[in-house]
């Protein structure tokens, strides 16, 4: 691939053959260092990347870094939010890191994030959610909290199918339903001049338009997108030997797109992964004499499991839920554990190989060039990282580093601010803390 802007570093390529990667000592990864605090973030964290391989491997092994750009400082270097240098990056080398991005305002990319996963269909967002001894949490007990979420990445509401109360499309979409669908079209309660004008009537308003304005998306759930990632969310649970997966879903509301991934998802593991039905169904168990048996395969409404992952965490193990729900539990479960700054992210496609892990937080901007903010989401992306490229022993060292350092009580501002006894430090120096108690 010939790049216009950026010059990929010596190294070899991560390739995927029938569903198995294949890793050289010395593969190319592009990164972005990201927006804000981006910068300072991951100085800190590639030290302790380097760090890892180099004790896990003893030099046999190093990562060949090359960075590629998206967000705001991609916009001052080359007029573009995400060149297509950098999608190509993510591209040929498969697997990639990065930190925070600036997404700009008004038209365009609505996010630069959701613009990679699509382009890309990373349609897994994976969320690996766990206590480390010592981080403060809201909750009284968070070491009963250790839950992998697989969220779909690529359907759902942020599919980004969408159109403006007001406008000429919105209208089209309107009328069509009107037309086709009247009797679906009388729940939209505002979808007529008619209906506009005896609201504002009633609520005593003389300046505002009767003219109609609604804002239409469109939700699509397809029987592929879920296959697809409830089957990864069980072959995951069975590789790691965890005991449930759990599909989070509004299907008794909306039953012919989250309803439908709830059945779409009992019908994989049946037909995938043998699995039976237990007391009647709809709950199914793999059996004894099969990969992963006696993994319990669930559903749960998804307000009722937001409210539980609080109340019985324990219930609960790997999640397999659709985009809004998944955003929604991924950040309520971070903030029982100590908070989004900590918390990691994938995603992946686990079909092509394709994997970009980064930070779940945002850029911070009047913290940035600071050098204060935990690197925490951005070390434990990394950690996930090298995990999925086989890596263990690299991963088990970051793990190690960060429970020695959290433990040691010399933690940056956000830890040090709720931890009895502790001393702030910088955010470089609390990955040289990670690095010393590797």
């Amino acid at each position: 691939m010939a790049y216009k802007d950026v010059t990929p570093p010596a190294g070899g390529k991560i390739t995927i053959a029938h569903g198995k990667l294949t890793v050289p000592d010395q593969p190319i990864i592009p990164f972005i260092r990201g927006d804000g605090t981006g910068a300072d973030i991951w100085a800190s964290s590639v030290r302790v990347f380097d760090a890892a391989v180099a004790k896990a491997y003893g030099g046999k092994k190093k990562i060949s870094w090359f960075e590629v750009f998206a967000g705001e400082e991609s916009f001052k270097k080359f007029n573009t939010w995400l060149p297509d240098d950098t999608v190509e990056a993510f591209r040929e080398y498969l697997v990639g890191i990065k930190g925070p991005l600036t997404t700009p305002v008004g038209g365009g990319i609505t996010s630069l994030n959701v613009a990679l996963r699509q382009m890309l269909d990373l349609y897994v967002c994976l969320r690996p959610v766990q206590w480390f001894t010592g981080v403060p949490s809201p909750v009284k007990h968070p070491e009963k909290v250790d839950m992998t979420i697989f969220r779909e990445n690529t359907e759902d509401i942020y599919a980004g199918i969408e159109f403006a109360a007001g406008t000429p499309e919105a209208a089209k979409i309107l009328d069509f339903i009107a037309k086709e669908f009247p009797k679906r079209f009388e729940k939209i309660r505002f979808g007529t001049e008619e209906k506009a004008a005896t609201f504002w009537k009633a609520v005593g308003s003389q300046d505002v338009s009767n003219d109609v304005k609604v804002g239409v998306g469109i939700k699509p759930v397809s029987e592929s997108g879920s296959v697809r990632l409830i089957y990864s969310a069980i072959a995951y649970a069975i590789k790691h030997n965890r005991k449930s997966v759990t599909i989070v879903h509004k299907g008794n509301i909306m039953k012919y797109t989250e309803g439908a991934f709830r059945d779409w998802g009992y019908n994989v593991a049946k037909k995938f992964f043998g699995a039976v039905e237990i007391d009647g169904g709809p709950w199914c168990k793999i059996p004894e004499g099969k990969p992963g048996a006696g993994i319990v395969i669930k559903d749960s409404i998804a307000d009722i499991a937001l409210q539980q992952v609080l109340t019985r965490p324990t219930d609960f193990d790997v999640i397999a839920t659709l985009n809004l729900n998944g955003d929604y539990l991924s950040d309520a479960l971070a903030a029982q554990v100590g908070g989004i700054g900590i918390a990691p992210g994938g995603n992946i496609n686990y079909i092509s190989g394709h994997a970009i892990f980064e930070a779940t937080h945002g850029t911070a901007p009047k913290y940035a060039n600071k050098d204060v903010v935990n690197p925490g989401s951005v070390v434990l992306s990394g950690e996930m990282m090298f995990r999925y490229m086989g890596w263990d022993e690299a991963a088990d060292l970051i793990l190690k580093g960060l429970n020695g350092a959290i433990g040691s009580k010399k933690v940056t501002y956000d830890f040090a601010r709720q931890m009895e006894g502790a001393t702030e430090i910088k955010c470089s120096a609390f990955g040289d803390n990670i690095i010393s108690h590797m």
